[in-house]
């Protein structure tokens, strides 16, 4: 490939994603961060895709014990020990994190934070 024709690639290439940022802030507005934006979009795939999953849904928006949250991985086809869940349900739960998690009644309950 000649240096002229990389050139000229290389500067339609910078120009369309100068469109594609002003059309990023014209739809999602000025606070839109997509590096912010591509990091949230990972794959549900694991243990902790499933809880990514659930969290994605309205499932947490009322307090789940951890069986119910087992219950609910099975149903959208997540098989995985209890460990493999519970590890990344902790991190989740961090502070920081999109769970919170306290205990109601000597159980332990998760719910999204707010």
């Amino acid at each position: 490939m000649s240096k002229k024709i990389f050139k000229e690639n290389l500067n339609r290439l910078q120009q369309l994603e100068s469109r594609v940022e002003r059309l990023e802030k014209a739809v999602f507005g000025e606070g839109f961060d997509k590096e912010k934006f591509i990091k949230t979009k990972r794959s549900f795939s694991g243990a902790t895709g499933g809880l990514r999953l659930l969290i994605s849904q309205p499932f947490f928006n009322q307090k789940r014990t951890f069986s119910e949250i087992r219950e609910g991985l099975a149903k959208r086809g997540y098989y995985y020990s209890n460990q493999a869940i519970q590890t990344p349900l902790n991190n989740l739960s961090k502070p920081g994190g999109p769970l919170v998690a306290f205990k109601e009644g000597g159980k332990k309950v998760y719910a999204k934070r707010k």
